[in-house]
């Protein structure tokens, strides 16, 4: 093996937290997308750019909602870790057959005053990933999320 050291997942996973960056795809190990942008812009931005040329990726996302959940499926992503995630995300998750690692799991994602839902869990309740992913498209200013 020599000199060159293998970093583990969960290396690469704790310099993303100490990061600014929130949101990451690796592919095959490399780093082929990262952001800063908030909500969900940078997993549409992926989406937009990637999907569906590149398959089975491992997602780096800050906070996973049951929204962020539906749309991993259209990033076609195999396993995704968070600092964050929601009750509603992980049995998405389980459903798409997508292995998740949340340090912490809680009923549901707030919205930004923290006295309600996350607008955007809301919205993607009871939907497939392909309906949500729809509804997004039909919103003025898509890119809110």
């Amino acid at each position: 093996m020599g000199n060159h050291a293998v970093v583990s997942i969960n290396e690469l996973f704790a310099r993303f937290v100490d990061s600014s960056d929130t949101f990451r795809v690796y592919h095959k190990g490399k780093l082929i997308f990262k952001s800063k942008k908030e909500r969900l812009s940078p997993l549409l931005d992926y989406i937009d750019r990637y999907s569906p040329q590149v398959k089975d990726v491992v997602i780096f996302d800050r906070i996973v909602g049951n929204a962020a959940a539906l749309l991993f499926k259209k990033a076609y992503c195999r396993e995704v870790y968070s600092p964050l995630g929601s009750e509603f995300a992980a049995r998405t998750l389980s459903e798409q057959d997508i292995k998740y690692h949340f340090a912490r799991t809680v009923p549901y994602i707030l919205n930004e005053a923290g006295d309600d839902i996350c607008p955007m869990e809301k919205l993607s309740l009871g939907k497939s990933s392909e309906e949500f992913f729809r509804r997004l498209c039909q919103l003025p200013g898509k890119r809110q999320g």
